[in-house]
């Protein structure tokens, strides 16, 4: 299947889902939602607001604000916080957790079921119950931490 065939049915399920919660399926949100899945990368709602001023001139940030906390309230878009920075958003459909290393900041997304152990310990032991993909794990890229290991030696 073509990419443009499939970021079309994400298109169409992502919009089934938001009417099928009782969401509005509005310029803005469709905007939102399109500039989600086109991109390849993360954005915040600074960069999403960019993007859909192109677009949609007269869209102003806090509407692009209330526009995703609307679509995440329904489920649409999840946020995530990459260390001290802003918020980053996609799709909730797309679920992944995110390693950030703290020296050159490269993001590296795993697969949600990386930490199913760990989710399951959380909740056996103490009846937690983890959302791994709204927070990132800082920590040190490979290259970051040969690079540490090589100035020690």
């Amino acid at each position: 299947m073509d990419k443009e065939r499939l970021d079309n049915d994400r298109l169409d399920d992502a919009l089934a889902m938001l009417k099928k919660k009782g969401g509005r399926i509005t310029p803005t949100r469709r905007a939102v939602i399109q500039i989600l899945i086109s991109e390849s990368t993360h954005l915040s709602a600074e960069d999403l607001a960019k993007r859909i001023q192109h677009r949609l001139p007269d869209v102003h940030i806090s509407t692009i604000y209330r526009t995703l906390d609307a679509l995440e309230a329904v489920g649409v878009v999840d946020h995530v916080h990459l260390g001290h920075g802003r918020a980053i958003y996609h799709l909730s459909s797309d679920i992944h957790q995110h390693l950030v290393c703290e020296v050159c900041s490269s993001v590296t997304e795993v697969p949600e079921s990386f930490f199913a152990t760990l989710k399951g310990e959380l909740q056996e032991t103490f009846g937690f119950t983890m959302r791994a993909h709204h927070f990132a794990v800082i920590g040190r890229c490979r290259n970051c931490a040969v690079t540490v290991r090589s100035e020690i030696s």
